[in-house]
């Protein structure tokens, strides 16, 4: 037992002992001592409340403390097994906040640098208020840092309406925002809500298309280099060590028939691969001069149909069915350059749906927030994730016999359109579209 709890036995025991005597005294009639032990006891009663306020004062200061997470205290244990137990827990709460702010404070200083602007958004159950922001997302959008998502409503109304209109729900689109009356920029917007029980955020993050397509260049740049130092190098090669074998034997004073049948195998190897080295620089001519387009109002729709209707004996022969879904819009474009992209993107395909026997080509034309997006899906073998990075690369290719550069002309052509060509896979097959801005 506690030292206060023998404190408290002792007022308890003598203010009860008091109250005895007192009554004893009042059967006696003896008023002085009723009196006087009767405020003993008054006294003894008041003592006891008064130590164990005390008591319990120190331990509910602990335990707001801890509720208000003010860890600025310096409680320590005492004999009463109350007040021990809310220091340990204060101490215990202590450490994980301070656990929790190095976490938090870890995790911001990662997110303040990355290249991709963010914004964590928090329900209330009143309002949105921001979680988080990192410098990038606010220097993308020239705006200062707020808590209320409200105040950003009179900042960035177009953002602000953008964000209003998904509903506060996971959403991905490509967006065009001026900021401050200038010109506009497009954006690669992604949004996700996530929910637990206790709390929902919503998080948006914000990212210059024009950064994308730098990087992107950048690393297509360098798979290149890599794909051309490799086929020069697996043509070369074997060339260089044959000319060295002829230039033995040309050296030598006699030529056996053995020698001479040697040389004519030799130079057939040579001819053979020289003609693989033209056939691969011929292939990356064609994508490295592309010409210019030529820009028309044309129907999407009829340049589709065209491109069905020249593979349709391919269709036929494969046995695929041809499902088209083609809403009427026009683009400015080069139609025998849109309508080759669009020959790339069946003959892929096609090439995909080779081991299957319910095979189907769906293609659909759609408008979404001013911009025509043509999708064109199959339900074919699909595309692994260890490939799927590769797929538009210069000469990259799984086809026994294929060259290569079909997918790399095709998102050529969309990007000399200031267009995308994006890949989607699908539970079965892939899906590509072909998106034209206003």
């Amino acid at each position: 037992m506690s030292k206060n709890n023998y404190i408290w036995l002792i007022y308890i025991s003598l203010a009860i002992v008091c109250g005895i005597s007192s009554y004893h005294f009042f059967l006696l009639e003896k008023w002085i001592n009723v009196l006087l032990f009767s405020t003993l006891t008054l006294i003894l009663i008041l003592l006891t409340n008064s130590a164990f306020l005390s008591q319990t004062s120190k331990t509910e200061k602990i335990i707001q403390s801890i509720i208000k997470k003010d860890f600025s205290l310096f409680p320590r244990e005492e004999n009463s097994e109350l007040m021990s137990s809310s220091v340990r827990l204060y101490y215990q709460s202590k450490n994980e906040h301070l656990s929790l702010s190095s976490y938090k404070l870890l995790y911001e200083s990662i997110l303040d640098q990355i290249d991709t602007g963010l914004m964590i958004l928090s329900d209330t159950g009143k309002e949105w208020k921001v979680f988080y922001v990192n410098p990038i997302f606010l220097n993308i959008l020239e705006i200062p840092k707020y808590h209320s998502w409200k105040l950003y409503a009179t900042k960035i109304p177009e953002f602000y309406k953008i964000i209003e209109e998904t509903n506060y729900e996971s959403s991905q689109e490509f967006l065009d925002i001026s900021i401050r009356q200038n010109a506009k920029q497009s954006f690669s917007l992604r949004t996700k809500q996530v929910k637990n029980v206790q709390h929902s955020f919503y998080i948006i993050t914000l990212e210059s298309v024009q950064k994308i397509i730098e990087q992107k260049e950048k690393l297509a740049w360098n798979n290149l280099m890599k794909v051309i130092s490799h086929e020069l190098l697996n043509t070369l090669t074997p060339v260089n060590s044959l000319i060295q074998n002829l230039e033995y034997i040309s050296n030598q004073e006699t030529v056996s028939k053995e020698d001479q049948e040697e040389m004519k195998e030799s130079l057939m190897i040579i001819t053979s691969k020289s003609k693989e080295l033209l056939n691969f620089v011929d292939n990356y001519r064609q994508v490295a001069e592309l010409p210019k387009p030529i820009f028309k109002n044309v129907s999407l729709k009829k340049i589709t149909e065209s491109a069905v209707d020249f593979l349709k004996h391919e269709f036929e022969k494969n046995h695929i069915k041809i499902v088209l879904d083609l809403e009427e819009h026009f683009v400015f474009a080069d139609v025998k350059m849109i309508e080759r992209s669009l020959i790339n993107l069946y003959l892929n395909a096609i090439s995909a749906l080779s081991e299957r026997e319910d095979k189907m080509i769906t293609t659909s034309i759609k408008s979404q927030n001013n911009r025509v997006i043509l999708t064109l899906t199959d339900n074919g073998s699909g595309i692994t994730n260890e490939i799927k990075n590769k797929i538009f690369l210069p000469f990259f290719t799984t086809r026994n016999g294929g060259s290569g550069i079909g997918l790399t002309l095709s998102k050529s052509i969309m990007e000399a359109h200031r267009g995308y060509l994006i890949y989607h896979a699908q539970e079965e097959g892939s899906s590509f579209e072909m998106w034209f801005l206003p």
